[in-house]
């Protein structure tokens, strides 16, 4: 059933009113309930009031008209906790009357709120008979404690008020006022807007703290609110409606109720909107019964407008707008019944297949379903909600953060979580690809910022470099030393990079050959510089990265540097020395002379040899430039045997050996 709690209805107030309020206090507890009830829908009866214990004779209750004033309210009844006159504006004056005089609260107002202590109530009650099944009326709170700068103490002072409903053979009450969609009832301190020491609450039924010109005397109010209730037709009900003091006397408040606005209304069902999240689904029809009993005649309405032919008691609603009927039951009693459809619109289904590319190759990767919750549908209404789930059945949404769990492929379903029945389980494709190839990074040269290309692999779909402005071919020119990273796109869109390293290079420049000269294992080293990434070679064939060389003889050699980078090649020429570990002097003309050759190429031609037997003989003195020693002493052969020699080089090193004679 269609259940309005309240509507709230935002009104302006300006200042410099030039009307206040007027009351009559005149009027019986039977016409204050009919001017409230002007409905003949609704059968009245057993009316009563009571309030205002005040010596002149006074009431706390009343008639009120608005008297031209911007009161929102035209005319209708004022309950009050003080004086009815003293409600009247401007609100210059202060309404205290309960103060000093105060008189009996109302247990049934105090079991209501969960009271103990009022004081100054003023009732209004009667019986009702409803020909419909929901009844409403609107009203205006109004207080003295709304107070614009208050103390702390007077925020947890607050008046109380209730619209109290029962059948009329029960026992219990059911309050009307109460803050829309709570149980909370209406009070000072329930409903409060900012601006004062006291703390706001639900400020969105709040209207104002009054200035002084206001056309009430109270310090501020509610917005209209409309209590509601749904009722049984043709059951006779009570209704109390009771304001009182809390606590003290002080400080008065009152109720205002529109006159006319107790209506009895026929309830079409709840409203079927997109809102609440149960609107008709496309292709839905929705049959409205309005059946009552002792109805003479029907009328059915869309928007506002009568829907032709529309009489029956029935309507089937087969599009989303507004629709209304109005009942004749006899010639005093016209019900009215309202409810908005609306349907859900069709989803079109803008992209239901997503990929994410696998670092790692193993088919499992994070997805970002939160974006992919967006781009699901193209027409998606702003307040409907998305959701997805690992299967048709499951109740627990997936998280925004999701790792696949079947390798690869997954299939999960999108649903609409906040709209009841018409979206179904949507299959999403959650596609994990890959990027198998493997790329190594490179370090290349430019011979003095000679330009050269640099390639990434090709096959590709797309290429895009670091490059400033960004190039997308696979091969791009370079000048510059520097990184160079290529972003490589695959068939399957992903993504892998390449780093090029570009270094400037030079031809070397040899600055030294050191040779350990008659050494056991001749060695020389290369000592180069450069801006260059340079190898070595002593045959300009095979090189190597080290420039140490391991000898095999004594000798001339050729050392080779080349730019590993193109830019060039350089050699030079060096000498290894070492002396012979024998000779054979036996006429043969090989070997017949023992002698340490080279030395000249080094510049130690000027260098002497002395050669002794094994007993420290001197033998023989020879020149690095002679033709050496032939095995012989004073004419004679010397015995095969070792003998040593001292080579005194010119550079001041001494070199010491022994060698062979063989015959």
């Amino acid at each position: 059933m269609k259940k309005i709690l309240f509507i709230l209805t935002t009104l302006s107030f300006t200042v410099g009113f030039s009307q206040n309020i007027t009351v009559n206090e005149t009027f019986t507890p039977q016409q204050l309930v009919e001017k409230l009830v002007t409905s003949g829908c609704v059968t009245l009866g057993n009316f009563s009031a009571s309030g205002g214990n005040f010596g002149t004779g006074e009431l706390s209750y009343g008639y009120f008209n608005a008297n031209g004033s911007a009161f929102p309210f035209q005319e209708g009844i004022l309950l009050s906790t003080g004086k009815l006159n003293s409600a009247i504006g401007p609100n210059s004056n202060f309404s205290d009357d309960g103060n000093g005089s105060s008189w009996t609260g109302d247990t049934d107002l105090n079991t209501a709120l969960g009271l103990s202590n009022t004081f100054n109530a003023t009732v209004l009650e009667f019986d009702f008979t409803p020909n419909a099944n929901n009844i409403s009326f609107d009203y205006i709170f109004s207080s003295e404690q709304y107070l614009l700068n208050p103390s702390p103490n007077q925020c947890n002072f607050t008046d109380g008020f209730a619209f109290l409903l029962k059948e009329a053979s029960a026992t219990s009450y059911q309050n009307l006022a109460i803050i829309p969609g709570t149980s909370t009832p209406v009070k000072v301190n329930t409903v409060r807007g900012n601006g004062t020491i006291c703390p706001p609450a639900n400020e969105a039924y709040f209207d104002a703290f009054n200035t002084g010109s206001y056309p009430t005397s109270f310090d501020g109010q509610t917005k209209i609110l409309t209590a509601q209730s749904v009722v049984t037709p043709g059951t006779l009900y009570h209704i109390k409606l009771v304001i009182a003091d809390e606590g003290n006397g002080r400080f008065d408040s009152g109720i205002f109720l529109r006159a006319g606005s107790f209506i009895s209304e026929k309830d079409l069902g709840i409203d079927r909107l997109i809102a609440t999240g149960n609107p008709l689904c496309n292709g839905d029809n929705l049959i409205l019964n309005a059946t009552q009993t002792g109805a003479t005649f029907y009328q059915w309405y869309q928007n506002g407008n009568p829907i032709l032919g529309e009489n029956n008691p029935t309507y089937n609603v087969t599009s989303a707008g507004t629709y209304a009927v109005e009942i004749d039951i006899n010639a005093t009693c016209t019900l009215t019944g309202e409810i908005k459809i609306e349907y859900a619109p069709n989803l079109i289904i803008a992209d239901n297949s997503f990929e994410v590319c696998d670092t790692d190759n193993d088919g499992i990767a994070a997805f970002d379903l939160a974006t992919i919750k967006t781009q699901i549908f193209s027409n998606l209404p702003a307040n409907f909600t998305v959701a997805l789930f690992d299967s048709t059945t499951a109740t627990t949404p997936l998280p925004s953060s999701y790792t696949n769990t079947d390798d690869f492929q997954q299939i999960i379903y999108a649903r609409i979580t906040n709209i009841q029945n018409c979206y179904g389980n949507i299959p999403i494709i959650l596609n994990v690809n890959t990027f198998p190839e493997i790329f190594a990074n490179e370090t290349i040269g430019i011979c003095n910022n000679t330009p050269t290309d640099i390639s990434a692999p090709s096959g590709f779909l797309s290429y895009s470099w670091n490059t400033n402005p960004v190039q997308t071919s696979q091969t791009i020119s370079v000048s510059n030393a520097g990184t160079y990273i290529v972003t490589i796109t695959n068939a399957n869109n992903c993504t892998k990079t390449k780093t090029f390293t570009v270094v400037n290079s030079e031809v070397a420049t040899i600055t030294n050959v050191e040779v350990n000269d008659f050494e056991e294992q001749l060695t020389a080293t290369i000592s180069v510089t450069g801006n260059g990434n340079y190898e070595y070679s002593l045959d300009g064939i095979t090189f190597q990265s080290s420039p140490v060389f391991n000898l095999s003889d004594s000798g001339e050699y050729t050392i080779y540097v080349n730019d590993k980078n193109n830019c060039g090649i350089v050699f030079e020429t060096f000498y290894a020395l070492s002396y012979p570990k024998f000779f054979t002097p036996n006429g043969d003309n090989y070997n017949d002379t023992w002698q340490i050759k080279n030395l000249d190429k080094k510049g130690l031609e000027n260098s002497k040899i002395n050669i002794f037997d094994r007993f420290g003989k001197l033998i023989k003195q020879i020149t690095a430039d002679g033709i050496g020693w032939n095995g012989t002493y004073n004419g004679n052969q010397l015995a095969s045997t070792d003998y040593w020699f001292v080579l005194e080089l010119t550079n001041g090193k001494t070199v010491k050996g022994h060698f062979s004679l063989k015959r």
